[in-house]
């Protein structure tokens, strides 16, 4: 991938983050990335291959984090790492997660499959810690971490520490290494 592309994603990332898809133009994101509005048809070929192709890049992260969640061994470190992961996200890629919430809602983008592996390694989690009702579990953690990282990226989550704390401890995965 050459500069310029690079540079055209990385603005079509932070326009679509912050304005909404249906709000930005490409002539915005070429002005932002500083090509013509000609190179980003050339490369991506409209507005959809280009958001495509940001939400491609992300997605490449996002199984990254999900694929170290599943592939813990123990059911109690499935779960902690879950937990974790609103935390161990850095700031720096708060435009993409924004993005990716935005979506659900701006043009309804569904992500339910992608999260069915997740969904699955948390509720074999639960069984083997033998808590009752462990697909509904899975579902309320999943759920709550959800509503927890709209908050982080809102910039409105208090005490996440304390929250974080909390889960940990509800689940007795607290003292894990």
């Amino acid at each position: 991938m050459t500069d310029k592309q690079i540079s055209i994603l990385q603005s079509g990332l932070q326009l679509f983050a912050t304005k909404g898809y249906s709000s930005t133009s490409t002539k915005e994101v070429a002005k932002l990335a500083g090509v013509s509005e000609a190179l980003i048809f050339r490369h991506f070929v409209n507005k959809e291959g280009l958001l495509n192709a940001v939400l491609e890049e992300g997605e490449l992260k996002v199984n990254a984090l999900f694929k170290h969640i599943i592939s813990q061994i123990e059911p109690e470190q499935v779960i902690k790492t879950y937990i974790e992961l609103p935390f161990r996200v850095p700031e720096s890629e708060y435009n993409f997660w924004r993005l990716l919430y935005t979506l659900k809602w701006e043009i309804k983008v569904n992500s339910t499959e992608k999260v069915k592996p997740l969904q699955a390694a948390l509720t074999e989690s639960f069984k083997k810690m033998l808590l009752p009702e462990p697909e509904l579990e899975a579902d309320f953690l999943i759920r709550y971490i959800d509503g927890l990282i709209i908050a982080i990226l809102k910039g409105e989550a208090k005490a996440t520490e304390e929250l974080k704390s909390f889960l940990l401890k509800k689940y007795n995965v607290s003292v894990l290494v």
